[in-house]
């Protein structure tokens, strides 16, 4: 058992990463049962895989589930979903002292935690994130939001869990495809500010993908305590410190856009090929070598990641790409911010950057 603070004041919290937590879950959250109740969003996924155990750790609890079952997808991040559940939890009588269960991955997170935050002026939410993006990055910041038509991420706000529980375990029975994807936020830490821990992505990314425990626990860990850490220092992205984290967002969220925030791309495989391209075009702008870009890309390549725009499935022009980038959360006075980087584990926020030359570098990628 590992645990792990995020550090913000009055606003800090605990993960707890433990294998077979989910068994445990109402020892763990007993404490957040304020009325004897908890209000558990999920999804009709991981509602049948997983909702008969948590129902089974509260047995004899003396404490009530009150669920409700969304749609499986991305789909979800909507204003029509959002309605759906706000309503669904004041049908139910919930108040202010109660507090939201989010079991599922990002999709449920975000959704939960952006619901807990508006209902009644907001009430409380933990996670109990099942897959591997929700367990080493979405759970984890308090970043809460829904898609819009104009692009992804872009209605929400800041809204801390009080508790993250994070079991390893329930991995088992996550798809490949999902556990791939999950696993581009875990390189992710090794390329912004790590180069030692994208040594050992790429020494024990054979054993993850087998879902060996270790591996897992230890790639899980890790991460949490690296955003953990950089959260603590910037929680709303003021200093420029969390920007780091969006390492291959820019452009991993208009390959999104462009494939309509579907299952075509998933966010983690749209995050891995924008993290690939981060780095062409850092090569093109002379920050990075050659040599440490196509080390990038071999590893996302080695593991069945997309790692290009035709390998994300994306056919589109720069400026299309562009064009979508326009909206991003991160634009300021007309310019938006790319994170780029000089090496492996050396990211770097650039401030400079000439749009009309990222729509010609991505025409010219492939």
């Amino acid at each position: 058992m590992t645990q792990i603070t995020v550090e913000l004041g009055e606003h800090s919290y605990p993960i707890l990463v433990q294998p077979g937590a989910l068994e445990q879950a109402a020892t763990h959250l007993k404490a957040f049962a304020s009325n004897q109740r908890l209000f558990v969003l999920t999804d009709e996924n991981v509602g049948s895989a997983l909702l008969p155990r948590l129902r089974q750790a509260f047995a004899g609890s003396g404490i009530e589930l009150v669920v409700n079952r969304l749609p499986a997808g991305e789909t979800s991040k909507s204003w029509q979903q959002l309605e759906l559940v706000t309503d669904w939890l004041l049908g139910q009588g919930v108040e202010r002292s109660d507090t939201l269960v989010a079991l599922g991955g990002g999709v449920i997170g975000d959704l939960t935690g952006f619901a807990a935050a508006i209902v009644k002026r907001g009430c409380g939410f933990v996670q109990i994130p099942t897959s591997l993006l929700a367990q080493v990055d979405s759970s984890v910041g308090g970043k809460t939001a829904i898609n819009s038509s104009v692009g992804k991420n872009l209605i929400g706000s800041f809204n801390q869990p009080r508790f993250v529980l994070i079991d390893p375990l329930v991995l088992n029975s996550l798809p490949d495809r999902e556990l791939r994807a999950g696993y581009a936020e875990v390189v992710k830490y090794g390329l912004i500010n790590d180069a030692s821990f994208f040594g050992w992505c790429e020494a024990n990314s054979e054993q993850l993908f087998n879902r060996d425990p270790d591996a897992l626990s230890e790639a899980i860990i890790h991460s949490v305590r690296a955003k953990a850490l950089i959260v603590g220092e910037d929680e709303k992205e003021l200093s420029g410190r969390r920007a780091l984290l969006n390492l291959g967002h820019t452009f991993g969220h208009a390959l999104e856009a462009e494939t309509g925030f579907s299952d075509r791309l998933v966010h983690g495989e749209a995050v891995a090929a924008g993290m690939a391209l981060a780095f062409g075009y850092s090569v093109r702008r002379g920050h990075c070598d050659a040599a440490a870009a196509e080390r990038v890309t071999a590893h996302l390549k080695s593991v069945d990641l997309p790692y290009n725009l035709s390998s994300a499935s994306v056919r589109a022009s720069g400026q299309r790409l562009v064009d979508h980038m326009m909206h991003d959360k991160k634009m300021s006075g007309g310019s938006l911010p790319f994170l780029l980087a000089n090496g492996i584990g050396q990211s770097f926020l650039a401030k400079d950057v000439d749009l009309d030359d990222i729509a010609a570098f991505l025409d010219e990628s492939d």
